[in-house]
């Protein structure tokens, strides 16, 4: 008797290596990988010249220092951050015209001073609040002058409210790990 070839049951997978890479380079090609934004501010233009020496008055500057360990210090005295932007809105409107407050919204000045080892988490929460302040105090002057929320008036108007109170955060260079001078 003659032997038959039969052939052997196999699945041809030449190419699925072919249809793996293909799969590869499309879940490539659509993935988007999210970045994280970071903390949007202005930068200063860069210059070789050092800074021009300011002379201050200690009134208008409202300084905020976050020590080593997360502890806020503002002016001198301890704060808790819940009280932060209550206490810098106090500041740069000064309603009662006090001498240890800003003499207007346009003097006023804040100065953060971070050390190097407050957590991002912190930093970035007395950042919000400083931040926050400035937005609660456009939006009321923005209701007063035009009788709508700041985020709803025309850009022009949002303009003239910012220059009315403009947002001056100055961040002082951090301090060493637990030097909180």
């Amino acid at each position: 008797m003659a032997k038959k070839n039969r052939m052997a049951n196999e699945i041809n997978a030449g190419s699925m290596a072919d249809i793996a890479f293909l799969l590869l380079i499309f879940f490539l090609v659509t993935t988007t990988i999210a970045e994280d934004k970071g903390v949007l501010v202005k930068l200063p233009p860069f210059s070789n010249d050092p800074p021009p020496e300011l002379k201050l008055n200690t009134r208008n500057v409202y300084s905020v220092l976050v020590n080593a360990q997360n502890q806020l210090l503002v002016r001198g005295e301890q704060m808790d951050i819940a009280k932060l932007k209550s206490n810098t809105k106090i500041f740069i409107a000064n309603p009662q015209k006090l001498e240890n407050m800003a003499v207007s919204p346009k003097d006023a000045i804040i100065s953060l001073k971070n050390d190097r080892g407050t957590k991002y988490g912190t930093y970035l929460e007395v950042y919000n609040e400083l931040k926050a302040a400035y937005n609660e105090l456009w939006d009321e002057a923005s209701m007063v002058k035009f009788g709508k929320g700041f985020e709803e008036i025309s850009a022009d108007k949002q303009k003239e409210i910012k220059e009315e109170i403009p947002l001056i955060l100055s961040e002082a260079e951090p301090t060493k790990f637990g030097d909180e001078k």
